[in-house]
């Protein structure tokens, strides 16, 4: 090794670290990222399900939707959660909304920034 190569192999270390400790950070975010969307989403369309049984009604979905979100991701993220009848695939059905916020830096993040929904077909009895 010549004295014009001297000392590269440390700077090529740094260079490369940083560079696999970005790569390897902004993997994790984006797997917060899903992991939170996916919970909610399942929560809401849960929220839904519940919400559309013969028995149940939209307050009741909305609270199991808040419920799980809670008990999943904790009680910031469970704070707007809405539910509505709704019109799903030309039946009536039930609609449950979820406002929370979008992770961009750990669990910082832009406020509102990710809104999912869940939908059921309002379950009936048909006669006839």
């Amino acid at each position: 090794m010549g004295d014009a190569e001297r000392g590269t192999a440390v700077a090529e270390f740094v260079m490369v670290s940083a560079l696999l400790t970005a790569l390897t950070l902004a993997v994790l975010q984006l797997a917060l990222a899903l992991h939170i969307r996916n919970t909610v989403l399942d929560a809401a369309a849960e929220g839904a399900r519940f919400a559309a049984l013969a028995d149940s009604g939209l307050d009741q979905g909305a609270a199991r939707s808040r419920d799980l979100i809670t008990t999943a991701l904790g009680p910031a993220y469970s704070a707007d959660v809405t539910a509505s009848y709704a019109d799903v695939a030309g039946q009536p059905g039930v609609r449950v909304r979820v406002v929370v916020a979008l992770p961009m830096f750990g669990l910082l993040g832009v406020d509102r920034g990710l809104e999912v929904t869940g939908h059921a077909v309002v379950e009936g009895l048909e006669t006839g």
